[in-house]
């Protein structure tokens, strides 16, 4: 059998746009890596029914999003909305509202895109995040980095520079009304969540500060209650690192992170309280691991690693949620996203 991963990259040196990885599930193998999409610095994007590809994407100094249709043959550009200025950082998808979501780094905006059937982008709303900021360097402003769907369907957001979380309402015409606001300890650098399978519990990733703090979450008033923080590097790691992806098992036992300096995968493990316990952290066999993506039974685990362009395969045990090494310096340029695609 096999399955096929979307990589998305930037486009700085070699790298021409989204590239397939095809996964064998007999051999545990990566068996090729090819171009999937032309396009200019797609670096992250999500899979939506129907072979619809969404990404991000820049067009000379001007930056957005766009919509495809993908086949294994053929790959087709339905839409793009594009603005002066740089390029997202994330982007969000929800099926149900046919919206589409982006979180810009740069100019710390949150946009909204209605997606019509035949995947045309319209703007909808966008969100300005202002007001005061954290003590590290690259706090110097506010800066959003994560927007998707909580478990009941609401937008969070996560912004690095303010260290901040806010929660927001959504319209079916696809307008934005904030409910809520956690404040992370300052410096935290808060850039990605992940949702327990339970809806009532999130794990939120710290870039600057390499930690993950456990929170408990009200559906009712979209409301996050700290329970635990922990590192995600050694205490005795003292060189640069940022931390970057996180990823839940399915069964809700399991939070995957990546290390970009270490240069690891940290594995923990959900105890009875929903905290975590720290129980692997594995070499990802390159640097930079921005990203990385169980497979569809969540039996392998492929990771990517920016800076010396290789992808890396791992086996999981299901029952321990510890990974196993068997494949490296599998060549793929510039690689900064890994989504699951068929």
């Amino acid at each position: 059998m096999t399955e096929q991963f979307l990589i998305g990259t930037y486009t700085k040196k070699t790298s021409k746009g989204i590239y397939k990885a095809t996964l064998d599930t007999d051999q545990g193998k990566i068996t090729n890596v090819e171009l999937a999409i032309p396009s200019q610095k797609p670096a992250y994007l999500q899979v939506g029914k129907n072979g619809r590809v969404y990404a991000i994407k820049q067009v000379d100094d001007q930056g957005g999003v766009a919509s495809y249709s993908l086949s294994d043959s053929n790959a087709k550009m339905l839409s793009d909305v594009l603005a002066a200025g740089a390029p997202p950082a994330y982007v969000g998808l929800d099926e149900e509202r046919h919206l589409l979501y982006s979180a810009n780094y740069h100019t710390a905006k949150v946009d909204v895109f209605k997606i019509s059937p035949d995947g045309e982008l319209t703007q909808t709303d966008s969100v300005l995040h202002e007001g005061a900021t954290g003590p590290q360097p690259e706090q110097e402003a506010p800066h959003v980095h994560y927007a998707d769907l909580t478990p009941d369907k609401r937008l969070v957001v996560c912004d690095l520079g303010m260290d901040l979380v806010v929660v927001y309402d959504i319209s079916d015409d696809g307008k934005l009304t904030a409910v809520s606001r956690y404040k992370c300890e300052d410096g935290f650098g808060t850039r990605h969540i992940a949702f327990h399978p339970n809806g009532k519990y999130a794990y939120l990733l710290g870039e600057l500060s390499s930690k993950l703090e456990v929170l408990k979450y009200n559906d009712k008033d979209a409301s996050f209650k700290h329970l635990q923080t922990i590192k995600t590097i050694p205490a005795t790691w003292t060189a640069h690192n940022g931390a970057a992806a996180i990823r839940i098992s399915k069964d809700g036992k399991y939070v995957y992170t990546s290390n970009r300096g270490e240069n690891t995968i940290a594995v923990f493990e959900i105890q009875p309280d929903f905290t975590v316990k720290h129980i692997q952290s594995i070499s990802t066999e390159g640097d930079f691991p921005r990203d990385f993506n169980l497979s569809k039974d969540e039996s392998y685990l492929l990771a990517s690693n920016q800076n010396s362009d290789n992808l890396t395969l791992y086996k999981r045990n299901p029952e321990t949620g510890k990974l196993t090494l068997i494949q490296k310096d599998i060549y793929c340029p510039e690689p900064v996203c890994v989504m699951k695609w068929k």
